[in-house]
């Protein structure tokens, strides 16, 4: 906004729903501007944000972003021939609620914040985090120009965080002083509920061929699961270093 002199607004939707759930509405009343959030929901649109008991959570909390229903116009009426599905995909965890399959958070003032997918979000000891969080952290690391954050099974905590980091070309700095850093960033900017201490750094990370990082394949690695390989990967020959890069911090629980 100060580099442009103009606003940015943001907005946030899905397919199956047509059209904005929630966006900064000029034609109505333009709200001020909060970086990282769309701001309010649109008319028509019950937003709330559930616990997986489908209680609502307070704000600043992370839960399962929800609408209540029934949903506004032009949202799909059903999935092509398969109308249980349908039923099964997005209305039977939260009875009542469409499901975004969405994680985030409220505000004081109704604001929303889109977080990342309920997949992306772990339990560490009773507190939902999100790893998109922890890995929005690690990017900002100087020495780092992408990573993923897993959450591996762990009997005491439920999951714990594991991180990966590829560092930029031409970076020589030790290894253990990168991860070191790194750890020292999550505690920093989340805290020490993220219970954030292993990380390694990996020369890449195994992707899709759309370049979408296969986060749960690295998770069954990490958790011992047998996994099949995706039919979209980008190189299989990267999960062998991913698989010897946990075995030297991590044990399947």
């Amino acid at each position: 906004m100060e580099k442009l002199d103009i606003p940015v607004i943001d907005h946030w939707w899905q397919t199956e729903t047509g059209w904005a759930i929630a966006a900064n509405c000029l034609g109505i009343e333009m709200l001020p501007v909060v970086p990282g959030s769309p701001t309010r929901p649109c008319p028509g649109w019950n937003v709330q944000v559930l616990s997986n008991e489908g209680e609502e959570v307070a704000p600043g909390e992370i839960g399962n972003i929800c609408v209540k229903m029934p949903l506004p116009p032009s949202t799909f009426p059903t999935l092509w021939n398969a109308d249980q599905r349908y039923k099964d995909s997005y209305f039977t965890n939260f009875p009542g609620y469409y499901e975004t399959g969405d994680a985030g958070m409220k505000d004081e003032n109704n604001y929303i914040y889109v977080m990342a997918r309920t997949d992306d979000v772990i339990n560490v000891a009773g507190h939902r985090l999100s790893t998109g969080g922890m890995e929005e952290v690690l990017s900002s690391h100087p020495d780092v120009a992408e990573c993923a954050v897993i959450g591996a099974e762990d009997k005491l905590k439920g999951q714990l965080p594991i991180g990966f980091v590829v560092l930029n070309a031409g970076v020589e700095t030790d290894h253990d002083a990168v991860v070191g850093e790194c750890v020292r960033l999550v505690r920093e900017k989340i805290g020490a509920v993220a219970a954030f201490k292993l990380a390694a750094v990996v020369t890449r990370l195994p992707k899709t061929r759309s370049g979408k990082i296969l986060r749960a394949t690295m998770k069954k690695i990490a958790d011992g699961e047998e996994y099949k390989m995706p039919a979209t990967i980008e190189d299989a020959s990267v999960l062998p270093e991913i698989s010897e890069a946990i075995t030297k911090i991590w044990k399947p629980q």
